[in-house]
């Protein structure tokens, strides 16, 4: 199974994860660095605490996190 949180590098450039792409191609307001960092630390809280890290456990966590991200977000000033 390929590392899920883990990040390639081919010289300066980084590729993103499977689930960091579909991720940010969802929530597209949210930066790419945050979408990485919200992934990478779902995948280190579920092996902390003994939870297997599958690729579908981890997008569902990060998911929810980054719904509380853009959710809290406060509106733009012309709507409030």
């Amino acid at each position: 199974m390929p590392a899920l949180a883990t990040r390639s590098t081919t010289g300066t450039t980084t590729l993103p994860e499977p689930v960091s792409t579909r991720l940010a191609a969802e929530f597209l307001t949210v930066p790419l660095d945050t979408v990485d960092r919200c992934v990478a630390d779902v995948r280190a809280c579920t092996e902390h605490l003994g939870v297997e890290a599958t690729p579908e456990v981890i997008e569902r966590v990060a998911r929810e996190h980054l719904l509380a991200i853009v959710n809290s977000a406060p509106p733009p000033r012309g709507l409030r």
